[in-house]
């Protein structure tokens, strides 16, 4: 998992798998930047607008609503600042998901649980 150690819904998330006995390897993005290879898996599968928050005060104050860019240029600004994510980025497998999202975490800890 993926995430910041501030953020709430990676909070929420760390809690749910904790509550499941479900051991979690974590990453705070505040301490180690994100590789360009493993966030395009997301990017691939959920495109670049879908992962960015945009009610987030990082993303507002950098205007992103208003750039137009390439998917290779949304990740570099998404490792540059991790806040303007859907945080936490998750993966169990080749199955992923982002942000607040009970349903994609019961899959994940369905799958963690028959491997």
């Amino acid at each position: 998992m993926f995430g910041l150690a501030k953020s709430q819904s990676t909070r929420k998330a760390q809690r749910f798998f904790s509550e499941r006995r479900i051991p979690v390897h974590f990453v705070d993005l505040g301490k180690r930047a994100l590789s360009p290879g493993e966030l395009r898996k997301w990017v691939q599968r959920f495109g670049a607008q879908e992962l960015l928050d945009s009610s987030s005060t990082a993303y507002k104050n950098a205007g992103l609503a208003y750039v137009s860019a390439s998917g290779d240029d949304w990740i570099d600004r998404m490792i540059a600042d991790p806040t303007v994510l859907k945080l936490p980025l998750a993966r169990c497998g080749k199955d992923l998901t982002y942000g607040a999202d009970p349903a994609g975490w019961d899959r994940l800890a369905a799958a963690a649980a028959s491997s």
